[in-house]
């Protein structure tokens, strides 16, 4: 639960109400990750407070209806530690819409192979400069400038992966261009019953003569 335990490194240092936090996490991890739905974040909060992470007091405004304030209890501090204190395990293995495409291109030959991965490249290389203007303008901001690092690192792998990837496959997308394609089980049905219908009429013909 990622998003979970950030919102509780957020009330480390004092206790937040809703619209505080959700301005507070998007300032603090920059643009790479995206902005907090506002709706999810009441969740998350929801969630702590029954599972006993969190505490919530109603403050008293004069002139605005009542807020919500979330505390970090003991055993949310406890938590924390103890998630943000171990190594991250990833799970689920890599699930990138990038290689169901190569799938696809494969299938479709060589042509449309190379076609992917040229587009795909320039992609990459869009992507790369926009994050390093990003990184000039968070250069002040360490936690926002290493997830900017992290982006750029992560995109530069993804350009090697299409080199590797048109090494590999390309021999691959040439052989199953050059096999015949196979007919398929109805058109293979259709076929026999053609057949089977000419020879009625065939028997037809010779009975009647």
């Amino acid at each position: 639960m990622p998003l979970h335990h950030a919102v509780l490194a957020l009330l480390t240092r004092r206790p937040n109400h809703g619209y505080e936090l959700k301005a507070r996490f998007e300032e603090a991890v920059g643009p790479q990750w995206g902005g907090l739905n506002i709706g999810h974040l009441y969740q998350i909060l929801e969630r702590l407070v029954r599972d006993g992470y969190v505490s919530r007091s109603q403050v008293t405004q004069a002139d605005r209806p009542d807020k919500n304030l979330y505390t970090l209890t003991e055993a949310g501090e406890a938590e924390l530690r103890s998630w943000a204190t171990t190594a991250w395990v990833r799970v689920g293995g890599f699930r990138d819409e990038l290689f169901l495409k190569l799938l696809g291109a494969v299938a479709l030959g060589p042509q449309a192979l190379t076609t992917l991965i040229e587009s795909q490249r320039q992609t990459y290389l869009s992507e790369l400069a926009g994050l390093a203007q990003q990184r000039r303008a968070h250069a002040a901001e360490p936690l926002v400038a290493v997830l900017i690092d992290a982006a750029i690192a992560h995109t530069k792998a993804d350009l090697g992966l299409l080199d590797s990837a048109a090494q590999h496959l390309g021999p691959l997308a040439t052989a199953q261009s050059a096999q015949p394609s196979e007919p398929s089980r109805s058109q293979a049905q259709g076929d026999t019953g053609e057949a089977g219908g000419h020879s009625g009429m065939r028997g037809d013909r010779t009975e009647s003569a």
